[in-house]
């Protein structure tokens, strides 16, 4: 009797159990999710929402990018219901409610064209730091020859124009701002990346989906990064040689080779914790199954230790 009772009660869960998962799983969500925001963060999150879609095809996920800033923007004044932010969020953000997850990790990489004729001997010594500080932040190098050419041509440095979480990453690696940056402003990261294609003697910044081909582990869109010389010998040593593919890059990144920043976590930012539950479950499915699509995209896979931390933080 009493195993017959038991026998029950476990039937009884099993049903239940089930009953749940069938509710969660093939929950009929419907409803829109809008998103706005970093450019940095646009791939992956067309990806997630079409991945997610197939699950839930009654939920419309209206994407836009415009820069981190336009994303913080449009989500404390409830005009999304996510913003996309690419740098960390200051004080005066978390006050006025924001909310912050972190679902991958990517990098900013200063980049010229493929037709610079510097290319060669940059990816033979690499670049220091200081001399970045001293192009970007300084504007005391205008010209190639400050960095070792015989080439008096000026170094026409680019920048972004938006609120950008890159530009702030860049910024934030000679302990600066996104204002503090020198150069013609260019909005968002394509727009960034054409400028520097079509300009020899031009230097800027890009994200790493913005660089390189995800199918071929290129370079694209007519620019290369420049290469940072790490230990400032005045050469690019081979462990510092990290960025002829994108896998090799992302590698370095990881391995904690590529200094952070200008690598960065990237978050999706809500007003205070999400109880929407189409944007709870769709946060979720990105921090869970979606991960896989994380190194195909060109990002960076947290570990599952801060992939159930930030998970924690939806539930």
């Amino acid at each position: 009797m009493k195993t017959y009772k038991l026998s029950t009660l476990a039937v009884i869960i099993l049903l239940l159990t089930n009953g749940n998962f069938t509710k969660v799983s093939a929950q009929d969500l419907s409803g829109n999710i809008s998103i706005s925001g970093a450019f940095a963060l646009y791939p992956i999150t067309v990806k997630w929402a079409e991945e997610f879609k197939k699950t839930h095809p009654k939920v419309k996920i209206d994407i836009q990018a415009g820069g981190a800033g336009k994303g913080i923007t449009d989500v404390l004044s409830k005009v999304t219901d996510i913003g996309l932010v690419s740098r960390d969020l200051n004080a005066a953000e978390y006050k006025k409610g924001a909310y912050a997850v972190a679902v991958t990790k990517d990098a900013v990489i200063p980049t010229i064209s493929t037709t610079s004729p510097y290319t060669k001997v940059l990816y033979e010594k690499g670049v220091k730091k200081e001399a970045f500080n001293n192009i970007f932040i300084t504007g005391k190098y205008k010209t190639w020859n400050t960095l070792g050419f015989k080439s008096t041509a000026p170094i026409h440095v680019y920048t972004r124009s938006d609120a950008a979480g890159a530009a702030e990453t860049w910024a934030k690696y000679f302990g600066k701002k996104q204002e503090d940056l020198q150069g013609v402003a260019v909005f968002g990261d394509p727009g960034l990346a054409q400028a520097v294609k079509r300009d020899p003697s031009g230097l800027g910044f890009n994200n790493i989906v913005y660089i390189y081909d995800t199918k071929s582990n290129k370079p694209i869109n007519g620019i290369v990064p420049v290469p940072i010389d790490l230990n400032n010998n005045g050469k690019l040593d081979p462990d510092e040689d990290f960025y002829n593919d994108i896998n090799q890059l992302i590698a370095a990144i990881v391995a904690g080779k590529y200094p952070s920043p200008p690598a960065r976590d990237l978050y999706y930012v809500t007003v205070g914790k999400p109880k929407n539950p189409i944007v709870k479950e769709f946060i979720k499915y990105i921090l869970t199954d979606g991960q896989k699509y994380v190194t195909e995209a060109g990002y960076i896979k947290f570990s599952k230790e801060k992939l159930n931390k930030e998970l924690e933080k939806v539930k």
